[in-house]
């Protein structure tokens, strides 16, 4: 019986031994192959800032839509230095948590928006996003590839239009 039991014993050591063998082998191709994906990942991400938003430019370009919002017409003159300040500073309070001008970060880079997006397009963002997300496609887009919604701030119009302004001054 002590013979049957040992022999029982060493046959299970045998096997769990050279199963165990084979997982660290497999484990090791395993890291090699993630080790490639990780470096091909990092390979593709590393692009400059300028290139980020290039890209965004050429992926999100509608520049006729205007959004889903209180704007449906806006008419601009020359830059009002005024506005601008008034823009700068409700920009820097409310929208700089989320925003960068030249780089993504939890929202896209705001750099040169007024290129990519319609003045009305802009303020009806501003001021209604749960609107412009549920109906607007560029917005549908833009939550889908940042994940995040963007934040109503209950921002007025005039506070729209000044920020509007101090974008039109970020190009």
């Amino acid at each position: 019986m002590k013979k049957v039991t040992l022999n029982v014993m060493l046959f299970s050591v045998l096997f769990f031994a050279s199963c165990g063998g084979n997982e660290g082998e497999q484990s090791t191709e395993n890291n090699s192959a993630e080790e490639v994906k990780t470096e091909e990942v990092a390979d593709q991400t590393e692009t400059t800032e300028e290139e980020i938003i290039e890209e965004e430019i050429e992926s999100n370009d509608n520049s006729d839509s205007k959004g889903v919002g209180p704007i449906s017409s806006i008419e601009l003159g020359d830059i009002d230095e005024a506005l601008v300040e008034e823009g700068k500073e409700l920009y820097k309070a409310n929208c700089t948590a989320c925003h960068k001008m030249g780089k993504r970060f939890v929202g896209p880079a705001l750099q040169g928006v007024t290129e990519r997006r319609t003045p009305e397009w802009i303020m009806n963002m501003i001021l209604n996003p749960e609107g412009m997300v549920a109906e607007d496609p560029i917005a549908m887009e833009l939550l889908a590839e940042y994940s995040s919604p963007m934040a109503n701030q209950r921002l007025t119009e005039e506070d729209a239009r000044a920020i509007l302004e101090f974008f039109r001054t970020k190009n």
